[in-house]
């Protein structure tokens, strides 16, 4: 492992200073030689690099162009028992690579290993570069340019997408523009995410990556991109002019915050492309397998991620390639946050047990340019050990996988209430007092299982396209298929359906915390009861834009939610006035049916209605009544004179109400079954 790192981040990996191509790379304590190669005319030009004690070889070599591809073979011993995994014969990636080109087209000859065993004592003597990714000579660029949105954390509202399936089948997106940077930031698109309201568009992985050895196996390949190949370099397939990837996607995030639209990257900086022993040498694993990745006492891989290796966040190497990256993608690309991927596993030092002070989470909140965007873990790994929800630093804010669950149950008939309580009062379980709700993300789906169409027609995930028998996927779907599994022409289920759906939503975007919406729910996408659609590039994936049902009732309630800075809290409800002076009106109020205030034991109920009045200017009523049955509510006295005005009823495909005629307080309402109203605080008329 190299023992220090190069003084300035911009001397690590390669560039072009005019036209001379000057390299810094590190590689194994044990490397003998380290080669730059380009091209050359009937084979390959190989400049060998001078080593220093501090474990990183440098060199330069003239008259070389932008985008002239290159790689890095590494001379050396082969002992895999000790992650030493050296073999010239494998062209190597540059981690720092800011463009690449290519990809791995035949995964034996890629492997570093001869036979069937990872472990055995021959290495491959079969030249991989025909077969494998290169990088391409780029010259540093300019800061990006133009103000950023800046949204705040209580007004934010995210939606996540992936850049090639929001338009491929987008019908005013220019058919050579569908699913690349260039058609995301098309007019129609920006309009659409305006109308919607969001704020904040969060991009499935957009670092150049390469398909994973299982997958590669069956002819396959990684739709969603979790499996990063090169960290500062954006993935080539999404450049509708091929070349043109970084120019096209700094264009993108321009037009997007034009639009006053945030972009916030998903990043993977838990794993890599490589895989398991058994996967190919690519990049990293030929460099210096045990300087980059978790390797237990045998050389093998510690797999904390079900990817079949864990870069370790303790390694000098990976800690400078993660803020460099980040960095890169802050200041010279211009987006405004990232999603970390499995981010328990940056709180695992050498595979350990989890460290919210550990120094790569530390290093990242504290950095003076991504202490200033906004930080979002997933915080989970393929471990039990690993699920860290609530368990982050101040800095970081979290998906909240319990507030998925907990919603899910609620709306069908599971649970008790105190779980929703706390929920849409912004998790303070997880958050309170270090945090605000906003770090609370909240969703009911995403990228990750049901869509919500789904989520409401299928009580069991249908993978068969996956060509896994099944075996991918989660099981534990808190779904209800309302009767029939899957496509029905019953308009009992299908109206049943859409309103459940549109009650998850109204939960969703109304709750304190940051909503996140999944891209494609406004429209109604199915994925066909598919919740693992990672390896499926077709219209499984790609949203249909001929039905947008919930299009407007989106709209409308995050309308609302803007309109209402309650709903927007930037610290946690606690039973106290807001804004009476004399504290006669207490900042929320859990209410059971019959108007009384609930009480401990009714929290612990698995009772199927709650009543929440939210104090404010204006004050809001939320029905959330998941019974089958109609319930009659009592109206709670509305501060002084007031009375009660629907303004959002999921009863309705807008979800604008049959009348918006004050109610008076202390009059009764009857609530459908399965349905969530919000009425709003108004002067009697």
């Amino acid at each position: 492992m190299a023992s220090t790192l190069p003084d300035l981040p911009d001397a690590r990996g390669t560039h072009l200073d005019g036209d001379v191509l000057r390299a810094c790379v590190p590689a194994t304590p044990s490397a003998e030689a380290v080669e730059l190669c380009l091209p050359a005319e009937g084979g390959e030009r190989r400049v060998e690099l001078a080593g220093g004690s501090d474990g990183w070889w440098r060199g330069e070599v003239g008259g070389i162009a932008p985008g002239t591809a290159y790689g890095l073979r590494v001379h050396g011993p082969w002992d895999p028992s000790r992650g030493v995994r050296t073999n010239p014969a494998k062209l190597l990636v540059d981690p720092w690579a800011r463009r690449v080109t290519g990809s791995v087209t035949a995964l034996a000859e890629a492997r570093a290993y001869a036979g069937s065993d990872p472990f055995g004592e021959r290495r491959s003597d079969v030249d991989s570069a025909p077969v494998v990714p290169h990088g391409l000579a780029t010259a540093p660029l300019d800061d990006a340019a133009g103000p950023r949105p800046s949204v705040p954390w209580a007004d934010t509202v995210v939606y996540e997408t992936h850049v090639r399936d929001l338009t491929m089948l987008h019908p005013d997106v220019p058919e050579h523009l569908r699913g690349t940077y260039a058609g995301l930031a098309h007019p129609a698109v920006v309009e659409h995410l305006a109308r919607l309201g969001v704020t904040t568009v969060e991009l499935l992985p957009v670092f150049a990556h390469a398909d994973e050895p299982s997958l590669l196996a069956r002819g396959r390949r990684n739709h969603w991109g979790y499996s990063t190949l090169a960290y500062l370099a954006p993935q080539p397939r999404y450049a509708a002019t091929p070349g043109r990837e970084v120019e096209e996607f700094r264009a993108m995030v321009a037009t997007l915050h034009g639009a006053g639209l945030e972009v916030v990257l998903d990043v993977v900086f838990n794993h890599t492309c490589e895989g398991g022993a058994d996967g190919p040498s690519l990049s990293w694993r030929g460099l210096d397998a045990a300087g980059w990745y978790a390797l237990d006492a045998h050389g093998r891989d510690v797999d904390l991620t079900g990817c079949g290796n864990t870069l370790d966040p303790a390694s000098p190497l990976v800690r400078a390639l993660t803020l460099d990256s980040l960095r890169h993608w802050v200041t010279t690309m211009g987006v405004d946050g990232f999603r970390f991927d499995l981010a328990s596993t940056l709180g695992r030092p050498r595979g350990g047990g989890f460290d919210p002070a550990a120094q790569l989470l530390a290093d990242i909140a504290s950095d003076p340019v991504l202490s200033r965007v906004k930080l979002i873990a997933e915080p989970w790994d393929a471990t039990g050990e690993g699920y860290r929800v609530g368990g982050f630093p101040p800095a970081w804010a979290e998906w909240n996988g319990r507030f998925r669950d907990d919603v899910r149950d609620f709306w069908r008939g599971h649970g008790p209430l105190s779980a929703i309580v706390t929920r849409v009062a912004g998790s303070s379980d997880l958050y309170w007092p270090a945090r605000t709700p906003a770090a609370s993300v909240n969703f009911v789906t995403a990228h990750d299982g049901f869509t919500l169409a789904d989520l409401v027609a299928y009580e069991r995930k249908h993978n068969e396209a996956n060509g896994e028998e099944g075996r991918d996927g989660t099981d534990d779907n808190r779904s209800a298929n309302h009767g029939v599994e899957g496509p029905t022409s019953d308009p009992a289920i299908l109206t049943l359906r859409a309103r459940q759906a549109r009650n998850l939503l109204t939960t969703l975007l109304l709750s304190a915390g940051t909503p996140m919406l999944l891209g494609g729910d406004e429209l109604g996408h199915t994925q066909h009861g598919n919740n693992n659609v990672y390896s499926l590039d077709d219209e499984t994936s790609w949203r249909s834009w001929a039905h947008p049902d919930l299009v407007d009732f989106v709209a409308r309630a995050l309308a609302l939610r803007r309109a209402t800075p309650a709903l927007r809290r930037t610290d946690f409800f606690y039973g106290r006035a807001d804004t009476d002076p004399d504290g006669a009106a207490p900042d929320v109020a859990w209410l059971h049916p019959d108007g009384r205030e609930l009480t401990e034991p009714d929290f612990h109920a698995h009772g199927r209605t709650l009543v929440v009045r939210i104090d404010g200017e204006p004050a809001l009523l939320l029905v959330l009544h998941a019974g089958d049955a109609a319930v009659d509510v009592l109206l709670p006295d509305a501060f002084g004179d007031a009375a009660w005005a629907p303004v959002l009823d999921p009863g309705t495909p807008s979800g604008a109400p049959p009348s918006t005629d004050p109610l008076p307080a202390g009059g009764t309402l009857t609530v459908p079954g399965h349905t969530a109203l919000v009425l709003r605080a108004t002067p009697r008329g």
